[in-house]
C-alpha cells in the first residue's frame, strides 16, 4: 500500500507580518529548525493533521518580492521554483496591504493556488480600517481569510481553507496588464511556454522577470540553451527604455503598486482619515532627532546589561553544573597518574572543557535571543537601522550592526560569539560579512584580563587613559576596516538596496519570545557543538605533542619519586600508611582527593560540603585520614603530608606542562616566529601565549602563568615576576603598546571562528577571519613599535599618537568631501590640454 501524499504548503510574506505566528498555529509544536544549504537563512519546517491528511508546513524567509536582491529573496524563490508547494498560504499585514500585495501579485502570476491570510485584523480596526473582505478576494481571485494570530482567531478557518484548495483544480496564473510592456510579455510568455524543462505555469512569471533583467531568470533560461529568448527579451527592454526614458523593472514595479493602490481604493475604508496612528505618534518622539539617540542608547545599554551582564552572572549559576558534568566525564575515563595522564583521559577532558566553555554561555544567549526577539516583534528593531544607518553607511555597514558591536563588546566586557550571531538579521549581504569580520575587533571580556596585566606592569599610573584608549581605538579600528574590506575584498557581494519599512508597534507575545529565544539558542548547542570537537582535536595535538623530551622527562620522574619517598617518610610509624602501602593505593588516593577538592570548590551550600565528605568517609573511608582534616595527631599528620604531596605533584605537573608547550609543535612554531614577530618585540613566550589564545582568550594570560613561572618557594604575582624578566630582557613600555595594539586586532577565539564559520556558510571566511587580522595586527604592531623606538616615545606617548592618528583618519573618511568635485573640474582642463 503507497504512503498517502502530504500536501505541502508554504508560508510567504513580508517581515514584521506575523507569519511566524501563523506558523506556529498551524503546526504548533511540530517543528523542525535548520538553515537551508549554503546560507545562513532560517529554514522553519513543520507538520500537523486535519481530516486525516498530513499536511508539511515550510515558513518561507520573510520577503517584500521575489527579486534577487536579498538572501531571504533569493531563498524563497529558489524554494519555490525548485521544491513547488501544493499551496502557498501568502500572510499579508492588515494595517499595510499596499505593500503586501505586489508580493502576492508575483505569487499569483507563478501559478500556484494561493491563499490570502489577512493578519493583524485586530490592529487594523484600531486604526479605524474597514477591509471588505469578500471584494478584496474577488479582485485578488484567491480565498482570504481574516486572522489575529496574537490570539489564534482563523486558525480553524485558514485550515479548512488550505484543505480545500489543497484539493481543488490547479490554479489559472493571474495576469497584471503591463501596459506598454505587455505586448512583450506576452511574446516572452509564448515562447517560454514552448521550451522543454520549464515549468508552463510559470512561464508568464518568467518572461516578466527577463524583462526585469533578472541574473537568476536569465541563468535558468541560459542553461536550458534558449539564448536566443534572452536576446530577444534584452531587445523588448531596450526598446522600451529607450521610448519612455524608464528602465523597465521600474514600470513593472510601479505597475503592481498602482494595481494594489486601485484594489486598496475598492475594497479598504479609512473610517478614521485624518486621525494619527499610534505607531506614528510614538515614533514623534522616539524618532525624535534629539531623543533618538538617547533612547537607542539607553536601549542598547540594556540589552548589554541584561544578556551580557546579568547573563554573565546567570553563568555562575550554570558552571557547577558543566562542571559537574567534568567531574562525571572524568570518572568514567582511566584514572590520572601521578605525573602522566593516559592520552585518551587528556584529550576528552580537553574535549569537554572545550565545550563547557561554549555551553557556557547558553544563559546569555537566551536572554539576548529574547530581547532581540522583543525588538523584532516590537518594531523598534527596523527603528534602529533607520536611526544609525546613514551613519554607518558611510563605512559600509548597515543600521542593524549596531546590535552586533555592542554585544561584540563597545563597553569593555561584551562577547564576540553573540555579537557574530546578532549579525543574522542584517539584511545586505555585504554589510553583514563587514559586520562578522569586524566585530571581533570589539573588547570582548576575555581580552580584559591581559590588558590589565599590561598596564599594572607598565602603566600604574595612568590606568584609566589607557583603559579608555584601548576600549575606544577598537570601534575606530573596526569603522575603518569594515570601510577598507567593502571596498576591496567585500566588493563584489551582492548588497541590497536600502528600504526601511517602518512597522506598527506591537505588544509582544511570552510564548513568541519563549520560542524564538529557545529555538536560536538550540541551534547554536546543535551546530558549534559538531564544529568544536573537531578543532578542539586540533589544537590539544599542537600543544600536546611531541612531548616532553626524555631526558627532562626523566629528570622530572625522578623528582616525583623523590617527592612520593618524601611523603612515605613523613607516614612512618603513622597508622594512616596501610592505606596507602602500594603504588596503585598512592594513585587512588590522589585522584580520590583531586575529585574531592573539585567538587568542594563546586559545592553550592554547606550541606552539599557535608555530604561530599560523608561520602569520603563511606566510600573510602581509608582515605579520610588524608582528605578530611581530622582531629586525631595521626590524622593530622596524614592531612598534612597529603596537602604537600599534591602541592608538590601540582608543582610538578605545571613545570612539565610548561615544558611540553615550548617543545609542542605549537612551542616550535612560536620560536619559528620570531624572526618575523621581532619587529613587533613579541618573543617565543609571547607567541606561544597568543597562538594559545586562539582556543580562548583568557588562555593567553594562564600560558603567560606557566611560562613566566616563579622558583620554588616563591609566591609572587604575575604582574612582578613578568615585569621583572621582560624589563631585564630590555622590554620597555613600548613592547607593552604593541602587544596589546595586536590584541586588539587579533583574530577572533576558537568560539568566534566556530561561529563565523557557522554564519558565513563557508570555510573560506573563516580563514580569512583568521589571516586578515594576523597580517593586519602585526603589521600595525611592528610599525608602531620600529617608529615609536625611532622617534623615542614612551609608551604613553605612542599610545595617544596612535589614538589620535586612527581618530584623524576615521574623520577623514566618514566626512563629506564636497572640495573633491572642484578638483575634478579644475583637474579637466589640463587633461584637456595635454591630450594629443
Amino acid at each position: 500500500m503507497t504512503e498517502p501524499h502530504h500536501q505541502r504548503i508554504a508560508l510567504a510574506g513580508q517581515q514584521n507580518c506575523g507569519k511566524s505566528t501563523i506558523f506556529n498555529i498551524l503546526t504548533g509544536l511540530q517543528q523542525h529548525i535548520a538553515n537551508y544549504p549554503g546560507v545562513t537563512v532560517d529554514k522553519k519546517s513543520g507538520t500537523y493533521m486535519w481530516e486525516g491528511q498530513r499536511y508539511d508546513v515550510t515558513d518561507l524567509p520573510g520577503a517584500y518580492s521575489l527579486s534577487a536582491f536579498s538572501p531571504e529573496e533569493r531563498v524563497s524563490r529558489q524554494v519555490l521554483l525548485d521544491e513547488p508547494p501544493d499551496v502557498i498560504v501568502n500572510v499579508v499585514d492588515a494595517t499595510n496591504l499596499r505593500r503586501s500585495l505586489p508580493l502576492t501579485f508575483q505569487l499569483l502570476e507563478m501559478g500556484f493556488r494561493v491563499i490570502v491570510a489577512v493578519n493583524m485584523m485586530d490592529a487594523a480596526r484600531r486604526r479605524g480600517l474597514a477591509i471588505d473582505l469578500p471584494a478584496l478576494s474577488r479582485r485578488l481571485t484567491a480565498p482570504v481569510v481574516p486572522m489575529v494570530g496574537r490570539s489564534g482567531k482563523g486558525g480553524k478557518e485558514l485550515r479548512g481553507a488550505i484543505a480545500e484548495a489543497a484539493q481543488a483544480p490547479a490554479a489559472v496564473p493571474a495576469t497584471l496588464n503591463y501596459g506598454p510592456l505587455e505586448d512583450d510579455v506576452a511574446a516572452l510568455h509564448a515562447r517560454l511556454s514552448a521550451i522543454p524543462g520549464l515549468d508552463g505555469r510559470m512561464s508568464r512569471w518568467h518572461a516578466v522577470k527577463l524583462l526585469e533583467n533578472d541574473s537568476e531568470t536569465i541563468g535558468r533560461v541560459s542553461r536550458l540553451g534558449q539564448t536566443d529568448v534572452i536576446e530577444a527579451a534584452d531587445a523588448m527592454r531596450a526598446r522600451f527604455e529607450e521610448a519612455h526614458g524608464l528602465s523597465a523593472g521600474d514600470h513593472i514595479s510601479a505597475t503592481r503598486d498602482r494595481r494594489a493602490t486601485e484594489i486598496l481604493g475598492d475594497c479598504v475604508q479609512d473610517t478614521r482619515h485624518g486621525t494619527v496612528p499610534v505607531s506614528e505618534r510614538i515614533d514623534r518622539v522616539l524618532l525624535n532627532r534629539f531623543v533618538a539617540p538617547l533612547f537607542l542608547i539607553a536601549t542598547v545599554w540594556v540589552i548589554y546589561q541584561l544578556s551580557i551582564v546579568q547573563g554573565y552572572e546567570l553563568t555562575h549559576l550554570t558552571w557547577p553544573f558543566l562542571a559537574g558534568l567534568r567531574t562525571v566525564a572524568a570518572s568514567m575515563l582511566p584514572d590520572a597518574g601521578f605525573l602522566v595522564d593516559p592520552q585518551i583521559r587528556s584529550l576528552g577532558l580537553w574535549i569537554v572543557d572545550s565545550v563547557n566553555t561554549l555551553l557556557n554561555y547558553v544563559p546569555i544567549f537566551l536572554i539576548l535571543f529574547a530581547l532581540i526577539a522583543i525588538l523584532e516583534d516590537s518594531g523598534y528593531m527596523a527603528r534602529i537601522a533607520f536611526i544609525l544607518d546613514r551613519i554607518l553607511h558611510r563605512f559600509g555597514l548597515h543600521g542593524q550592526s549596531t546590535l552586533p558591536f555592542i554585544l561584540g563588546g563597545v563597553f569593555a566586557g561584551g562577547c564576540a560569539v553573540p555579537g557574530v550571531m546578532a549579525t543574522k538579521g542584517i539584511p545586505d549581504a555585504r554589510a553583514r560579512l563587514a559586520t562578522i569580520l569586524t566585530v571581533p575587533f570589539m573588547n570582548c571580556m576575555a581580552k580584559i584580563p591581559l590588558y590589565t596585566l599590561l598596564i599594572n606592569i607598565y602603566f600604574p599610573d595612568a590606568k584609566g587613559l589607557m583603559l579608555f584608549y584601548l576600549s575606544t581605538i577598537t570601534v575606530l579600528a573596526a569603522l575603518l576596516v569594515a570601510k577598507l574590506l567593502t571596498s576591496s575584498v567585500l566588493a563584489t557581494q551582492p548588497t541590497a538596496p536600502f528600504v526601511m519599512e517602518l512597522p506598527s508597534y506591537h505588544m509582544p507575545t511570552v510564548t513568541g519570545i519563549a520560542r524564538r529565544a529557545t529555538d536560536r539558542t538550540w541551534m547554536y548547542i546543535k551546530k558549534v557543538g559538531t564544529v568544536v570537537v573537531a578543532i578542539a582535536v586540533v589544537i590539544y595535538v599542537l600543544l600536546q605533542f611531541p612531548g616532553v623530551p626524555e631526558d627532562r622527562m626523566s629528570a622530572f620522574e625522578a623528582r616525583g619519586e623523590t617527592v612520593i619517598a618524601e611523603f612515605y617518610a613523613a607516614l612512618e610509624g603513622n597508622p594512616n600508611l596501610a592505606a596507602v602501602a602500594t603504588p596503585e593505593d598512592l594513585i587512588s588516593l590522589v585522584n580520590v582527593q583531586s575529585t574531592y577538592k573539585a567538587r568542594r570548590l563546586n559545592a553550592s551550600s554547606r550541606e552539599a560540603a557535608e555530604a561530599l565528605d560523608q561520602g569520603i568517609r563511606d566510600n573510602h573511608p581509608q582515605f579520610a585520614p588524608f582528605v578530611l582534616r581530622g582531629r586525631a595527631e595521626a590524622d593530622r599528620a596524614a592531612f598534612s603530608a597529603m596537602r604537600d604531596l599534591a602541592n608538590a605533584r601540582n608543582t610538578l605537573r605545571r613545570e612539565m606542562q610548561s615544558e611540553r608547550i615550548e617543545s609542542s609543535f605549537l612551542g616550535h612554531i612560536g620560536r619559528g616566529l620570531e624572526p618575523v614577530t621581532q619587529f613587533a618585540d613579541f618573543d617565543w613566550r609571547i607567541n606561544i601565549a597568543l597562538l594559545s589564545s586562539f582556543a580562548a582568550r583568557e588562555s593567553s594570560v594562564a600560558t603567560l602563568g606557566v611560562l613566566f613561572d616563579q622558583e620554588e618557594g616563591e609566591n609572587r604575582a604575575l604582574e612582578d615576576r613578568m615585569g621583572d624578566q621582560q624589563r631585564a630582557e630590555g622590554r620597555t613600555a613600548l613592547s607593552a603598546v604593541a602587544l596589546m595594539l595586536f590584541f586588539a586586532l587579533y583574530p577572533p577565539c576558537l568560539a568566534t571562528v566556530i561561529m563565523v564559520r557557522v554564519q558565513t556558510q563557508s570555510t573560506g571566511w573563516m580563514v580569512f577571519s583568521i589571516v586578515f587580522p594576523t597580517i593586519l595586527g602585526l603589521t600595525v604592531a611592528s610599525v608602531v613599535f620600529q617608529s615609536a623606538t625611532a622617534l623615542g616615545l614612551t609608551g604613553l606617548e605612542t599610545m595617544t599618537a596612535v589614538w589620535l592618528g586612527t581618530f584623524a583618519l576615521l574623520l577623514l573618511v566618514a566626512l563629506p568631501k564636497p572640495w573633491l568635485p572642484d578638483l575634478r573640474q579644475r583637474a579637466a582642463p589640463e587633461i584637456e590640454d595635454v591630450a594629443p
